[in-house]
């Protein structure tokens, strides 16, 4: 059995495109660099310090039994 691969030529039109395809990628890197870098959400500041009201509450009704 004969197995033939048929590699097709570079056409005029591939060429073209090569630094098309090159300047795409540099400018998604770019978009995406910038996107991370600049996000203004910044989790930190939405992480909880200290105990939250549920805790206050159960703290405050243990208060009231044992005194």
């Amino acid at each position: 059995m004969a197995v033939t691969d048929s590699a097709s030529l570079s056409s005029p039109a591939d060429r073209c495109n090569g630094p098309r395809l090159v300047f795409a990628g540099i400018r998604a890197f770019f978009i995406a660099f910038f996107a991370r870098a600049f996000d203004p959400y910044r989790p930190e500041l939405h992480y909880m310090r200290g105990p939250g009201p549920a805790c206050r509450a159960k703290q405050a009704a243990r208060l009231r039994h044992t005194s």
